[in-house]
This record gives C-alpha cells, structure tokens and sequence, in this order.
C-alpha cells in the first residue's frame, strides 16, 4: 500500500468516500453512525495530521454537539474500535484510517516539523520483525509503527 496522507489528491472527495464507507460499514455492522461520531470523522479527515481529543472537543462545542470530554472521548474510542481511525502514541492523538476498507497494520510516517501524519501498512509479518519474531516462536498479535522524520513539503521548506 502507498503512503496516504503526503500526496496532493481531491480532498473533498476523499472525504466524502471515507466517511461513505464509514457509513456504509456500520449500516451493514448494525452499529449507529451517529452524527457526533460522524462529525469526529470528518474533522479526522478534515486534513492528514494528527489531533488531540480536547482539539477536536473545541470544534464540537463551537458547533454545539457537546462540550463534555465525554463526547469527543466516546466517539473516538468508536472509531477507532471499529477500524476508521487511529491512535498515534507518539502525538497523543487520532487520525483517521487511510484504510478502513482493508485489514492492515498501520505504519505511521510523522513530520517532526508540521505533524503531518501520511499512513502506510507496516506488513509486520512479511517484515524482517515477522521473521525475527517467527524464528523465535512469537506470534504477533498487534503492532503499530511510528516513524518520525520530515515530510516532502518540510524538506522543501514550504512549511
């Protein structure tokens, strides 16, 4: 899979599919896709960087969706439980999954500079850490990659 989140692309329709499957996803689940929940999404996706729940809890109140940390915590702990976003440990914070249609294991490639976070998928057990891991009798049940570095726009200095 190719990094998401670095190349210039239609925004807006990648909004639009995302949040689509998402949609779509729970229909078919039988979860509710409420409209907290989808609005956290669309702000996840709103740009390809990482943002805090309080971040993300500021936009709501200002829409007046809540105003309770509550709010923001619940539907993000949702998507991510159910594939449409992602914790990245490093920056305390949830960005949407480039690739909720797909099971993968999320590798993250974050810009020390404007915290820009492009996803790809890490392929652990294809990796030299699969076969470490499987010529020691380990079994890899989780993992998530970070990776910090520059991102093209930084390394160009436009940011």
């Amino acid at each position: 899979m190719a990094p998401l989140g670095f190349e210039l692309h239609d925004h807006s329709s990648c909004i639009a599919s995302a949040v689509a499957r998402a949609d779509a996803a729970c229909r078919s689940a039988g979860l509710q896709f409420t409209p907290v929940r989808r609005r956290v999404l669309e702000i996840l996706l709103s740009d390809h960087r990482a943002r805090g729940a309080y971040e993300i809890l500021d936009i709501l109140r200002d829409e007046g969706l809540g105003s309770q940390p509550p709010v923001a915590y619940r539907a993000l702990e949702f998507l991510v439980a159910h594939g449409f976003a992602h914790r990245i440990e490093k920056l305390n914070a949830f960005i949407a999954c480039g690739y909720s249609e797909n099971a993968h294991t999320p590798a993250f490639l974050i810009c020390r500079n404007c915290d820009a976070v492009a996803e790809t998928d890490a392929a652990p057990k294809k990796s030299a850490v699969g076969r470490t891991a499987k010529a020691a009798g380990f079994q890899i049940e989780h993992a998530v990659v970070e990776i910090e570095g520059l991102c093209p726009k930084c390394q160009a200095g436009e940011s």
